[in-house]
């Protein structure tokens, strides 16, 4: 969503790195074309213009323009304006003690606020809480069905009762979550295509029925300014707590997501990319402002990494690290580790850069995609002793995956250079009998401490 912002920021931030030091003239200069960039972006231009003077004002002071690195100084000033633009701290959804924590959910009809319900309710299954999705919306055709379709798929139960007011659903459902020690009771309301005072009255109404603990609203992240005024209207009439951005991988300029905060007060609780049921995260201001910037997020990558980790098959993968003992099943199965992060693309998007090398078409999305197709074409003994593998075999393979034997070979060579950079980390082992044999009751090879495996385990979850 911010390709073009983030593009246009950092051809600025490049220019003036070009420089050894920066005049007056030089900020004002990158501050029109910050500005031209933000509007471009439809970025609300209140919102612009307190930014641009925020930011100039503390780029033209003298521990900016005298430091020895004043573009980078530059680049600080603006990252740390752009998060406190986005929220500064993160907003967490707090819970409370109440059985059930009510969580209400308001927006626009199209903004995606019955998926968000699901996805919410996915996110809180997982967290092992016993979440109950409540049909309010009682007005549009099929709402309720869309909703049963969704907790089905994500096995959580949802409460709906046709033919009756939203009001009393909403309670009910409430009720029910009580009866059937439910902890969390997520309330899915009614939307129009615009703002009206009987849609607003409605969930006024199942506010102060149900008496909710949080309030979120769902806003569409491809809507652009339009969406601040939205939030703002929401804002008067029912007070939500916080704010959900959806489908945030559009194509959208993104102004809405980085005006709503500064415009409404309301901080940004979650972001959703994807129509997956664990396409939800949580919004991090500081984490998003370095991916405008450029400057990649690691650490979200890291922890969606981590969330997928299998105990036991990460012994498993571990023990044969320690052998320096990886077969072609090995390469499968980082495959589908980088598919449940999301792809090659998020992969590439969270490093430093990668969002600017994916528009410029610098990355083989498809490089993946070719290795678990040529690996498919081997038998079951040839990616289990991947050394046999001569060239009529290699020959054969290419044939059944459609590809060329350099393509295989290209495969091959980066399944070797990844077992010989793990034996490098392994000690060499001493040709005597008696020595080998110790070495068989030992835990784990000498000189190799789990540190070492977990990096070795992150260089591969990175291959």
């Amino acid at each position: 969503m911010f390709e073009s912002l983030s593009s246009r920021l950092q051809n600025i931030f490049g220019g003036l790195r070009s420089k050894g030091a920066l005049t007056e003239d030089d900020i004002n200069s990158a501050m029109r074309e910050i500005r031209m960039a933000l509007l471009e972006a439809d970025v609300n231009f209140k919102v612009v213009k307190k930014f641009i003077a925020d930011t100039k004002e503390k780029c033209l002071s003298a521990d900016v323009l005298k430091s020895l690195t004043p573009a980078q100084n530059v680049t600080r000033v603006v990252l740390d304006e752009l998060t406190k633009l986005l929220g500064e701290t993160d907003s967490k959804l707090i819970m409370s003690h109440r059985m059930p924590n009510v969580i209400m959910m308001v927006g626009l009809q199209g903004s995606g606020k019955t998926t968000a319900a699901a996805k919410l309710a996915y996110r809180l299954k997982q967290e092992n809480h016993m979440p109950l999705l409540v049909a309010c919306d009682v007005h549009r055709p099929a709402a309720a069905d869309q909703l049963q379709t969704l907790g089905e798929e994500i096995g959580v139960r949802v409460f709906r009762d046709d033919g009756k007011d939203a009001v009393t659903v909403a309670r009910e459902g409430v009720q029910d979550a009580i009866d059937n020690m439910r902890d969390v009771a997520i309330i899915d309301t009614a939307g129009r295509l615009q703002i009206d005072e009987e849609m607003m009255q409605e969930a006024q109404d199942i506010r102060d029925a149900v008496k909710p603990d949080q309030i979120l609203m769902v806003v569409d992240a491809m809507t652009g300014q339009e969406a601040v005024n939205v939030a703002k209207a929401f804002a008067e009439k029912v007070d939500f707590d916080g704010v959900i951005m959806s489908k945030m991988d559009g194509d959208a300029r993104g102004g809405g997501a980085l005006s709503i905060r500064e415009v409404t007060g309301k901080p940004i609780k979650f972001i959703s990319s994807g129509e997956k049921p664990d396409s939800l995260e949580e919004f991090h201001p500081d984490r998003m402002a370095k991916r405008i910037l450029g400057m990649g997020d690691v650490v979200s990558l890291i922890e969606s990494a981590e969330k997928m980790q299998d105990e036991q098959m990460e012994k498993e993968q571990a023990a044969r690290v320690m052998r320096a003992d990886l077969n072609m099943n090995d390469f499968l199965d980082m495959n589908k580790k980088v598919r449940k992060i999301g792809g090659v693309s998020k992969l590439v998007s969270a490093l430093p850069g990668g969002d600017n090398a994916l528009s410029k078409g610098q990355v083989d999305l498809g490089a993946l995609d070719r290795m678990e197709i040529i690996i498919h074409s081997m038998t079951a003994e040839e990616r289990e002793h991947p050394d046999i593998l001569n060239g009529s075999r290699r020959a054969r393979i290419a044939k059944g995956a459609g590809v060329s034997v350099t393509d295989v070979n290209q495969v091959m060579k980066k399944f070797n250079d990844t077992r010989k950079t793990l034996k490098q980390f392994m000690p060499q082992q001493s040709n005597n009998k008696k020595h080998r044999g110790r070495r068989r009751h030992r835990k784990m090879p000498s000189g190799v401490s789990m540190s070492d495996i977990k990096k070795i385990q992150e260089m591969l979850d990175q291959q």
